[in-house]
């Protein structure tokens, strides 16, 4: 992992990841699993070993991120049967709930089984590789989710258009389905209603720090190559205040989830305050060891400038000024409840 930022106080052992390819990466998710449906009871363990994977390779921490939450919801719901679709100990899951105009999926009761899904839904990431998927369809006028699979003949995967330079290996694109089987997930609602729909947006910012932390070693070990002068002083002063800030509001939030205080609208402000948390220590921490590293790590050092791109394409699952509107609608909504 090299260098990271106080690594010793949250670092879990996630074993050895290959972060060279998600196809790979995802070889370890199914050692991972248990962390995964422990996470009402043991929330720390599941944010610190989201961090160390943030902090050892982004491409297969966001791998691993959604696989690790749809083993969440699973247990949540009571890990349904779900051997008609296919799913074995060797299945790999995407997490597929973004909305996009014009797109979306619609079930429908199918003949003699599993309800049978058909539409669009755009940014499934790594759709090519996993074999399943967990997504959000509406059924009449209600929204549910469903258990896809994802090598059955009634799906096809658009044309690739991802350009990205960060995240480069973590294709992203769109889906058309046409009576694929799906099995639901809890009743109408659930999916948004369920205590876990927040937890899994903290996971995500877990990884981001765990992306930041491994950024600021660079700045530590720099450090330990020249004595720092007083700007280099003030850039690891500023790293160590932010990160140790993103380090105690994911602490905060464990102990909430642990104590059964993050269920519903709490759960929700919880998961934006810690995110907003996260994703600000993070913009911070590109900028300082950008400026207080220059351009030669950025241009001969491969492992730390994938990192840079990885985390700024990362960092943008947080939709900045917009979400920290949604965190202050959520304070006043706490506010008029109390």
């Amino acid at each position: 992992m090299g260098t990271v930022w106080r690594a010793d106080e949250w670092a879990e052992d996630v074993g050895v990841v290959d972060g060279t390819s998600p196809h790979r990466a995802l070889d370890a998710a199914r050692a991972l699993a248990g962390v995964a449906r422990a996470l009402p009871d043991d929330p720390w363990t599941y944010l610190a070993t989201l961090a160390s994977l943030g902090a050892t390779d982004l491409t297969a921490a966001r791998a691993l991120e959604p696989h690790l939450d749809a083993v969440a919801v699973l247990a949540q719901a009571g890990d349904p049967d779900l051997s008609a679709l296919g799913v074995d100990d060797d299945s790999t899951f995407g997490v597929y709930a973004a909305r996009a105009p014009g797109t979306g999926l619609e079930a429908r009761p199918g003949p003699d089984g599993p309800d049978l899904v058909s539409g669009t839904k755009a940014w499934c990431s790594l759709a090519g590789l996993v074999s399943h998927a967990v997504v959000t369809t509406t059924t009449g006028e209600d929204e549910r989710l469903h258990v896809v699979p994802l090598r059955h003949p009634g799906v096809t995967h658009a044309a690739s258009t991802w350009v990205s330079r960060g995240l480069a290996a973590v294709t992203t694109g769109s889906l058309q389905l046409d009576d694929v089987p799906g099995i639901p997930l809890g009743g109408p609602g659930w999916y948004l209603g369920r205590p876990g729909f927040a937890w899994g947006g903290i996971g995500v910012a877990a990884v981001w720090f765990g992306g930041a932390a491994a950024l600021a070693g660079a700045l530590l070990a720099a450090a330990g190559r020249r004595p720092p002068d007083q700007v280099a002083r003030l850039h690891l002063g500023t790293v160590d205040r932010v990160l140790h800030a993103s380090l105690l509001s994911l602490r905060h939030a464990a102990d909430e989830i642990r104590g059964g205080r993050a269920d519903g609208p709490a759960g929700s402000l919880l998961a934006a305050r810690t995110r907003a948390v996260v994703a600000d220590a993070a913009e911070v921490v590109l900028t300082a060891v950008g400026h207080g590293l220059g351009p030669a790590p950025l241009t001969h050092d491969e492992p730390h400038a994938r990192r840079v791109a990885d985390l700024t394409v990362y960092l943008r699952q947080h939709h900045a000024e917009r979400d920290l509107v949604a965190l202050g609608d959520l304070v006043l909504g706490a506010r008029g409840s109390g």
